[in-house]
């Protein structure tokens, strides 16, 4: 229990009576105790007394605050409504002896006249009556919170996402030939099921003000030809036999392209859905498409972009112009002189000369498993059995960052520099024709326009640095790197290789085998494998 503290009158002076916590219970705050005594019209009160008797008393205590009152002090409340409005508590004093005592209708009616309209604790009010607790928050009415209503939400009955890692042969080969690339549907087949959102119901605080709930998601069934929609808009089917794939959020039905080579006989391709080329992609020519991309043969200086993933079932003789762009991931025999930039993970048997971006990781690890030359950039981790060559060659591996985000970031510090560069250029000139306009200087129809195309576009390009700036800062604070990041080479890693683990190098000077390279306190340590 609360210690708490109760007016004590005589004919000659009041005092207030003071009773310390009970198990644990809050002690009597000095400010509650003086506003009360002001409020029962007490104004000359040692407050420097009250402070030092509270500090240190342990059994009732008697303290004298003023004059006679004339009256006696009836029990009162002091009514605090939370922060959100959606709860209202009263503290409690008692009564003179002899005073009157409060009952759960003056406590209502109390209520009423500040405009609350909550919902009422009558059990908690009348138990509060039947057993008083003082100078104790007690909880007098309840708002009603909304009920917050569901977002509309899609269910796909097919597999989107393909396990699309190549199994391992038992001599260390990988298998590029059986993978699992296509989701294939039969005509009829439900695709994908709508549930509708559900409207919230609105709240109430405890003054009888609507609370609107929050504002659901609504969604739709997005989807490309060869697909049906129901009259109820709720669920897609299938129109053919095909392969089913999503890419962002939208359904695609089609029968696979397949062609035998891209080349001058098909010139370049661009697909709705996925493409199968069963032979080779010469040099020169392109593939989109937004499905997935499949070549059984060899793609050489040629350009794949896919929504989904990529897959080479030979490899890649880039020539230094082939690159290969892909929203998922991409596995391919070999990357040679090439570009790769995937939006999940790369997984090949040799990397040559090759400059190399995944989102996620890479693994270089099959019977070759080494990666020589170029620049290879993974956020969370690349593997390999080799790395570089016993011949020095220069070969850069990062991981640790995000490569889109460091680029992004990159971009953001040369915006910035040549914005500030523009601005520089242009401010002394509107200065100067300032000058001219304040010092009386009549300036031509021509100047006065190139004054104003010059403010205008110092404003766009402030704006314009302020928003570059912003998202540097913000960027900045979020580049951190990412825990756990890591190098692996389960064979050798040879000198000239240069490591970079978040924002710190190590250029190796000598060969290391069985080893992993972590970030650990600023620096690129080596652990075992």
């Amino acid at each position: 229990m609360n210690g708490y503290f109760q007016i004590v009158g005589t004919k000659e002076a009041t005092f207030v009576k003071l009773f310390p916590p009970l198990d644990g219970g809050e002690t009597i705050d000095v400010n509650e105790l003086t506003d009360y005594l002001h409020r029962q019209g007490l104004e000359e009160i040692d407050t420097a007394l009250l402070y030092a008797v509270l500090k240190n008393f342990h059994s009732e205590q008697v303290v004298k605050v003023g004059k006679p009152l004339g009256y006696l002090v009836r029990e009162s409340m002091q009514i605090k409504c939370s922060e959100d409005k959606m709860t209202v508590s009263a503290r409690f004093y008692p009564p003179q002896e002899g005073g009157e005592r409060m009952n759960v209708q003056e406590i209502i009616l109390d209520l009423q006249a500040k405009g609350i309209r909550g919902r009422l604790e009558l059990a908690g009010m009348e138990q509060w009556v039947k057993n008083p607790e003082y100078c104790t928050d007690i909880l007098l009415v309840r708002g009603t919170p909304p009920v917050q209503g569901k977002d509309a939400r899609i269910e796909y009955s097919f597999r989107t996402k393909l396990d699309m890692s190549p199994k391992r042969n038992p001599d260390g080969s990988v298998d590029f030939h059986n993978l699992n690339t296509i989701c294939h549907c039969k005509k009829g087949d439900v695709l994908a099921t709508l549930i509708r959102e559900e409207k919230g119901e609105p709240g109430y605080d405890v003054y009888g003000e609507k609370i609107k709930p929050r504002d659901v998601k609504t969604k739709k069934l997005k989807f490309g030809n060869n697909i049906a929609l129901s009259e109820d808009e709720t669920t897609i089917t299938s129109l053919i036999d095909g392969h089913v794939s999503l890419v962002t959020d939208k359904v695609f039905v089609s029968d696979v392209y397949e062609l035998e080579n891209v080349g001058p006989s098909t010139g370049n391709i661009d697909a709705e859905g996925s493409v199968l080329v069963n032979g080779n992609v010469q040099t020169g020519y392109s593939i989109k498409a937004k499905g997935n991309v499949v070549v059984n043969g060899v793609v050489e200086g040629a350009l794949v972009e896919a929504g989904g993933d990529i897959v080479l079932t030979r490899g890649m003789n880039g020539m230094g112009k082939g690159v290969l762009k892909a929203g998922g991931s991409i596995i391919s025999k070999f990357f040679e002189n090439s570009s790769i930039y995937s939006g999940s993970y790369v997984e090949a048997d040799s990397m040559l000369h090759s400059n190399v971006v995944a989102q996620t990781y890479i693994m270089v690890d099959g019977r070759k498993g080494f990666i020589v030359g170029g620049s290879v950039h993974a956020t969370d981790k690349i593997s390999c059995k080799t790395l570089g060559s016993p011949m020095g060659t220069d070969t850069f591996i990062e991981v640790g960052i995000d490569p889109e985000q460091k680029q992004r970031y990159q971009e953001l510090r040369k915006e910035i520099m040549s914005t500030e560069k523009n601005i520089r250029q242009i401010q002394p000139i509107i200065l100067n024709l300032s000058q001219k306009v304040k010092a009386g200087a009549a300036l031509t129809k021509e100047q006065v326009q190139y004054l104003k195309t010059l403010m205008e576009t110092n404003a766009k390009l402030t704006k314009y640095l302020e928003e570059c700036e912003e998202e540097y800062d913000r960027m900045d604070e979020q580049i951190t790197g990412v825990d756990n990041a890591c190098v692996m080479v389960k064979e050798d890693a040879y000198a000239g290789a240069k490591i970079t683990v978040r924002d710190v190098s190590l250029v190796l000077k000598d060969t290391r085998s069985h080893c992993r390279f972590v970030y650990e306190r600023g620096e690129v340590k080596e652990t075992s494998y």
